[in-house]
């Protein structure tokens, strides 16, 4: 049988708000040694082709000197990486496509 490398985790757990407890080890972080620590451990799914050309873009942009929203909009256009629309970015947009990647 042949081995298929996994590229995200699909046992992943939702993230939940931390909730005060005052009882050691009994919050929501799992504990230390007892969990399978995977390559990939945060990702719900294997990224798409977008998702790593979006993060190929932003390097460029990065390695540039973008630091601010703005400036990273500006590089986006500049290098010719277009939203999954096909239109230019703007700051709006690329701060909704953060917020959505992040989920």
């Amino acid at each position: 049988m042949r081995e298929v490398p996994v590229k995200f985790n699909p046992w992943l757990k939702p993230w939940l708000a931390p909730q005060p407890n005052n009882v050691a080890g009994k919050g929501v972080i799992e504990q230390p040694g007892q969990t399978e620590n995977m390559v990939w451990q945060t990702r719900k799914a294997e990224p798409t082709q977008y998702e790593n050309d979006f993060g190929d873009a932003l390097e460029q942009v990065f390695e540039a000197g973008a630091s601010e929203l703005d400036e990273v909009v500006t590089g986006l256009n500049r290098i010719g990486f277009r939203t999954p629309e096909g239109t230019p970015w703007n700051a709006e947009r690329l701060a909704a496509e953060f917020r959505l990647l992040a989920e």
